[in-house]
């Protein structure tokens, strides 16, 4: 069975049609670029374009990076436009996608969600932690398989600010900064986190994943293991789908 996923970030958003059975792209992702401003007009159109891309017209998964409560209702904006707060986000995307039925989920719970079934912490149990990198840093919280959503680790305070804003790639990015300053910031975040939830294994996704070799291996004050992404940065399109295949009526 395959149904489509969108996974909305602060700087593309992207999609593609999922095999559920195998966890997987069943096709070459489309990404457009996130609109600036990222309304939530904006960015509903350009999820329009992304689907339309491949004349999809059945069940839509969307993630969006932000708390989502009650299915649908965006309660936190921090890397897209702040109008998008109160938004029914599924009732704004089925509308614009002709009617189809949209689910709506937090995009590190979705990204989550795929590791532990297809990816890095398939089978684990215990408390994973999986933190995605990019624009900001998302976060799934996983006991003995079970989420605990919307934990939005990425805003814990780090040296008087966001940790996203110190730690994030975006952040290494913008400050030009050379692997091994960025994989401290990394660290101390890591550290940070592993002394308020003590997980036995931290999955690093998000873009920067696939140079997991960089980084990880400069991190070496972490008891927890810490591994990359299997699936890296299609993990919320095949989380995305895979909320919606669980929450088709």
């Amino acid at each position: 069975m395959q149904i489509f996923g969108v996974d909305i970030g602060g700087s593309g958003i992207k999609g593609a049609p999922v095999d559920l059975a195998r966890g997987d792209l069943a096709a070459e992702r489309h990404k457009v670029l996130t609109p600036q401003p990222s309304t939530p007009d904006d960015v509903a159109e350009c999820v329009r374009e992304v689907v339309e891309h491949f004349n999809w017209h059945g069940p839509v998964g969307v993630t969006f990076p932000g708390v989502v409560t009650g299915g649908s209702t965006v309660r936190t904006a921090a890397n897209v436009d702040a109008a998008w707060v109160d938004t029914d986000a599924a009732a704004l995307l089925g509308g614009r996608l002709g009617g189809v039925p949209v689910t709506v989920v937090n995009d590190a719970d979705a990204a989550g969600v795929a590791e532990m079934n297809f990816g890095a912490g398939q089978g684990r149990k215990g408390t994973v932690i999986v933190l995605t990198f990019g624009t900001g840093i998302g976060s799934a919280v996983f006991t003995d398989g079970v989420l605990v959503p919307n934990t939005e680790l990425g805003h814990l305070e780090l040296n008087g600010h966001d940790a996203e804003k110190r730690a994030s790639h975006k952040a290494r990015e913008d400050g030009d900064l050379s692997w091994e300053h960025w994989a401290r910031r990394v660290e101390k975040y890591l550290r940070h986190v592993e002394m308020l939830f003590s997980p036995e294994l931290f999955v690093v996704g998000g873009g920067v994943s696939r140079k997991a070799e960089k980084f990880l291996p400069l991190i070496t004050k972490v008891r927890a293991e810490i591994v990359p992404a299997r699936l890296q940065n299609n993990a919320g399109i095949v989380g995305a789908a895979m909320h919606a295949a669980q929450h088709r009526s």
